[in-house]
């Protein structure tokens, strides 16, 4: 037992050696010669070197680095990796909260709003329709329509995690279009976790995805969330008073990240995604001495541990599984892009902002990333889709992901306000 346990420690210990090298060396690659977003190179160098390419190589006295667990779960890596990723990915959200301006960030709830629900509606009806009509599988009735259903769930993600990340490289994290896209990313989450409750109950044998299950989970993530975000502001003062009044070494930050993973958990225990809870309890206290006091420590933390989740995220693409759906995967990858650039676009264009602004928000809700791949694998897990319609939703992931870092530095280095007057 404690062999074991040493073991797998040690082969983790190997597998974070190998990320954070090739996460640097892929990341300066992007940024010294290709001029573009670092966090490209380590989604790039996650595909490469993950268990579905190079990882997958025996290495001698090691054995495969990155080798798919054979458990049959839905993520491709091992839990004890996966999980350091999701600790890197509550940094980063917390981290964004921290830098997002309070009083920003309610000024743009209401834009935020109309935008999430855009860009819900918007793909959900498109991969909808595109795959009823495509019929991938050649399947008919219920198994098309949860097919179908699915893809429109899956549309409707939006990794808040890339976006915030490209923002905070090119420092628009609090720009009115940075804060909207945030603001409405936290709502999406909780009306995409409305549409999985309903797909995979209506999917289930019992069918049951009645109005009160459904209602009851929309309250306890709205409620959740509203209640994280309200106290915190009203107790923010006294939090940040009781954290800096630490004096030991390090104090500060190890009980500002404390408290970040304490806000993450209750997300996740209410319905939530855990970097919903990081990124709020950050927001709470951005307007804080705290705040001001762990910036810098922050962001070496930032730095050490966040590549990790871009890379693991990489990891989870299995270009094989594009194989055999490349004309309805183009089909949806384009619908994606689309649905996504107008449903979050337009609402913003009616709710105060210009075109320019409105494409930012557009483009910075397009990235599917991690989101769309666990909706998309819980999908394969339960039987709902096939390893064709899983293939799909890899490839737009893929396209979308990638795409977005790349025309959002470029729509806001051209300069231009976003909001209108």
């Amino acid at each position: 037992m404690e062999h074991d346990l040493i073991e797998k420690v040690t082969h983790l210990v190997f597998q974070l050696a190998v990320i954070l090298a090739a996460a640097k060396v892929g990341g300066e690659i992007c940024q010294r010669f290709l001029r573009v977003p670092p966090v490209l190179g380590e989604l790039v160098v996650g595909i490469i070197i993950g268990p579905f390419a190079l990882g997958q190589i025996d290495i001698p006295g090691l054995g495969p680095l990155f080798e798919a667990p054979h458990n049959g779960g839905t993520v491709p890596v091992s839990t004890e990796l996966y999980a350091v990723s999701q600790i890197a990915a509550i940094v980063l959200l917390f981290t964004a909260g921290l830098e997002t301006d309070l009083k920003q960030f309610i000024r743009y709830a209401g834009p935020a709003t109309a935008v999430a629900i855009g860009g819900v509606v918007f793909p959900f009806l498109f991969g909808v329709g595109a795959t009823l009509l495509f019929k991938p599988g050649g399947l008919e009735g219920a198994p098309l329509l949860y097919s179908a259903l699915f893809v429109g769930a899956v549309m409707t993600a939006t990794s808040v995690g890339i976006t915030a990340r490209v923002l905070n490289d090119i420092r628009r994290l609090d720009s009115a279009e940075g804060v909207t896209i945030l603001a409405a990313a936290v709502v999406d989450d909780v009306l995409g976790i409305l549409v999985l409750t309903i797909i995979v109950g209506l999917s289930g044998p019992d069918h049951s995805a009645d109005i009160g299950s459904v209602a009851l989970v929309g309250a306890k993530a709205i409620g959740f969330w509203l209640a994280l975000l309200v106290g915190g502001i009203l107790i923010s003062k006294y939090i940040s008073a009781a954290l800096t009044s630490f004096r030991g070494a390090g104090s500060t930050i190890a009980l500002a990240l404390a408290l970040a993973f304490l806000a993450a958990g209750l997300a996740e225990s209410f319905g939530l995604a855990m970097i919903i809870g990081a990124y709020t309890i950050g927001l709470a206290l951005s307007d804080t001495p705290l705040a001001r006091r762990v910036e810098e420590p922050m962001m070496s933390v930032y730095h050490a541990l966040v590549p990790v989740f871009f890379v693991v995220m990489g990891m989870l693409v299995d270009i094989t599984a594009m194989s055999g759906v490349l004309l309805f995967g183009a089909v949806i990858s384009i619908l994606a892009i689309v649905s996504k650039v107008v449903g979050s676009g337009l609402p913003a264009l009616f709710t105060g902002f210009n075109r320019i602004g409105s494409w930012r928000i557009g483009i910075g809700m397009l990235p599917r990333g991690e989101v769309a791949l666990i909706i998309a694998g819980i999908g394969l897990s339960r039987g709902i889709i096939g390893v064709d319609v899983f293939g799909v939703s890899v490839l737009m992931t893929v396209v979308t992901t990638l795409m977005a870092p790349l025309i959002l530095v470029p729509s806001f280095r051209r300069g231009g306000r976003g909001m209108r007057g």
